[in-house]
C-alpha cells in the first residue's frame, strides 16, 4: 500500500509531530464549483441579488475560513498565513472558485485552501438560494462540484 496514516496508530488519533520540520514557503491551490441556473448567474454579475454582493461575501467568507481551518478541521495545526487569495470565473451555469493560500511554515497549506473554497461555494449558494429553489423548495441545479487541489508547492527559502 505505501504510505501509513500519520494520523492513526496504536494509541488512537493524534496530531502530527511537524517540530523537527524546517520553516520553508508553503503554497496550495484549491479549485471548485457551484453550478446555477444561467438566471442566478445573471442576478449575482448585475449585483441585484437581495442578499447584496454575491461574490464580495464569499471572499470574505472564504479568506476567514481558510484562517479558521485548524477550528473546523480536528487535527490540522495552526498556520501563520502570509497571504489568501479568492478569485472567481464566471461561465453560463457555473461559478468556479479558486482559493491561493501561502505560508512560511513547517507544514502544507492544502486543508486551508480545500476549506476556503469549500465555504466561499456554500456562501454563494445560501446567497441566492431564494431564487434556485423550484415550486417544491428543491435546488435541482444548484450543485457544488470538483473541489479539489490543483497546486501544492513547498520551497525552501
Amino acid at each position: 500500500m505505501g504510505k501509513e496514516l500519520t494520523h492513526v496508530d496504536e494509541k488512537g488519533v493524534k496530531m502530527v509531530e511537524v517540530g523537527y520540520k524546517d520553516v520553508v514557503f508553503r503554497k496550495a491551490v484549491a479549485k471548485g464549483r457551484i453550478r446555477l441556473k444561467p438566471e442566478t448567474i445573471g442576478l449575482i454579475k448585475a449585483g441585484k441579488t437581495k442578499k447584496g454582493n454575491v461574490i464580495a461575501a464569499a471572499q470574505i467568507a472564504g479568506i476567514l475560513a481558510v484562517k479558521k481551518t485548524p477550528e473546523l478541521i480536528p487535527l490540522c495545526h495552526p498556520i501563520p498565513l502570509t497571504g489568501v487569495d479568492m478569485t472567481f470565473e464566471f461561465g453560463e451555469d457555473y461559478i468556479e472558485t479558486t482559493c491561493e493560500v501561502r505560508a512560511y511554515y513547517k507544514t502544507g497549506v492544502e486543508m486551508e485552501a480545500l476549506t476556503g473554497v469549500s465555504v466561499a461555494l456554500l456562501t454563494i449558494w445560501d446567497m441566492v438560494k431564494a431564487v434556485e429553489k423550484d415550486e417544491k423548495g428543491q435546488y435541482p441545479f444548484t450543485r457544488i462540484e470538483n473541489i479539489h487541489v490543483v497546486e501544492k508547492v513547498k520551497e525552501a527559502r
